[in-house]
């Protein structure tokens, strides 16, 4: 069984030269092969009394196990668990956990992945309760950050909320996810490929904060999932196993420099703009992985064109002087529905459009061209290669095949650069005066 804290805090912990003191607050993070034996002594570290959370699908993969753990060793637990066979991570879901919450309980145990585990981060956070993440698929990168991604309003996003005090993932368990999900897993760590390129850019265009070490770790979770991906479909120990660090890597690099900057970029916009569609107007969604690896792919595409790219002012200006803000919010409007209205309402939206705001991100542009040039060479993989990994793992996905079409994938694609206060290849390719030339070129005009 590893202590991934004692490795993570001794080679990326402690005071860095980024100016931040790197922590793990999360007291145990273990994983191994039948190792549920050791959630009774976890509990007793923080309480006696249990509020057991699942769903209809993992009560059955381990929370039955988990019950019987704690009945066996004198624990006593409620027991809530979600009927419904897809739980959205929504104001409703949020609302039935916390009325279903026992105040007797002092402690929280979830046997589940992403929404479940999102949906605990916010019950611990208003009840102040500690709670542990028993691991049942190795799906996403959540599991290790502070934060859930959730839909309120209608628009995805991402709400501060609070980290596990232990994860439990046992491979005897996440072994026998479903083929997809552990597809899922594998491509949220490939979507670091991007997330981790993007951080490197805004840093050199807008000075933005960035850790070499946290971008290190991230990388070493990267290398360990690429070398074992084509195992994942044998359902491999050694590549679950790396899967499920590789998340666990991604969320305390978000977690130990407090952004998401080390775990998402424009792959991951793509994938929430597919789910806030979804929910308005009922329009095909896939697990957050999944469409993380095939806006990783897109993304990859969007870079090739970039490297084709010489900065002209001319160009960019004439862009940027045209450029309407209320008839881009009309476009909004009607693509996303009422997550769109959220969107607008950020004001870091629409300040990034100011003229002096992008004639200064475009001097920095020019001026360190090669340098961008060079960090997408560096961190993003060629499409050869990348199509390689995914072919490897069984994984065969594309937009089309998720049930998006080329104007749909095309308007996606534009709208990224607003989903977020973040600077990622769509904002760049605005800032080039380009975005439009490179939607054309790969979905057609």
């Amino acid at each position: 069984m590893k202590d991934l804290k004692a490795y993570i805090m001794q080679k990326y912990g402690g005071q860095c030269s980024c100016g931040k003191n790197h922590q793990v607050d999360l007291e145990d993070i273990l994983i191994g092969t039948d190792i549920l034996d050791s959630i009774p002594g976890l509990v007793r570290k923080h309480g006696h009394r249990v509020f057991l959370v699942s769903d209809c699908h993992t009560w059955e993969v381990a929370g039955k196990k988990v019950a019987a753990i704690l009945e066996d060793n004198g624990i006593e637990y409620v027991s809530f668990s979600y009927d419904d066979d897809h739980v959205e991570p929504d104001e409703r879901a949020v609302g039935s956990l916390i009325m279903h919450f026992d105040l007797s309980c002092d402690y929280i145990v979830t046997t589940g992945s992403g929404v479940l585990n999102d949906l605990t981060k916010i019950l611990s956070r208003w009840t102040g309760v500690p709670y542990m993440i028993v691991g049942t698929a190795p799906s996403m990168d959540g599991y290790a950050s502070a934060t859930s991604s959730v839909v309120l309003d209608g628009l995805k996003q991402s709400l501060d909320t609070t980290l596990p005090v232990a994860i439990v993932a046992d491979v005897a368990i996440l072994k026998n996810a479903p083929i997809r999900m552990l597809q899922s897993g594998m491509g949220d760590v490939f979507a670091k490929y991007i997330s981790l390129a993007e951080w490197r850019i805004s840093n050199i265009i807008n000075d933005e904060y960035y850790c070499e070490k946290i971008d290190a770790l991230v990388q070493e979770a990267l290398d360990a999932c690429a070398k074992n991906a084509a195992a994942l479909v044998k359902r491999d120990e050694r590549a679950v196993e790396a899967v499920m660090e590789g998340l666990i890597y991604a969320g305390l690099g978000m977690t130990m420099t407090g952004l998401s900057r080390p775990a998402s970029g424009m792959e991951h916009y793509y994938s929430h703009i597919w789910d806030m569609r979804g929910v308005v107007f009922d329009t095909p969604f896939d697990f957050h992985g999944i469409q993380c690896a095939v806006g990783t792919y897109e993304s990859i595409r969007v870079y090739d064109e970039v490297k084709k790219i010489v900065p002209d002012y001319a160009k960019a200006k004439a862009n940027a002087e045209t450029f309407s803000w209320d008839q881009w919010t009309k476009v909004i409007k009607q693509f996303l529905g009422a997550g769109g209205d959220s969107m607008i309402a950020k004001p870091e939206n629409r300040e990034k459009y100011d003229l002096e705001a992008h004639k200064k991100r475009f001097d920095a542009i020019a001026a360190h061209w090669d340098d961008i040039l060079k960090v997408i060479d560096e961190y993003i993989p060629t499409l050869a290669d990348y199509t390689a990994l995914l072919e490897g793992m069984g994984f065969t996905e594309t937009y089309e095949t998720l049930g998006h079409n080329d104007a749909e994938t095309k308007q996606t694609f534009y709208i990224t650069k607003d989903i977020r206060d973040k600077y990622i290849g769509s904002t760049l390719l605005w800032d080039l005066g380009c975005l439009e030339d490179v939607g054309d070129k790969l979905y057609g005009k």
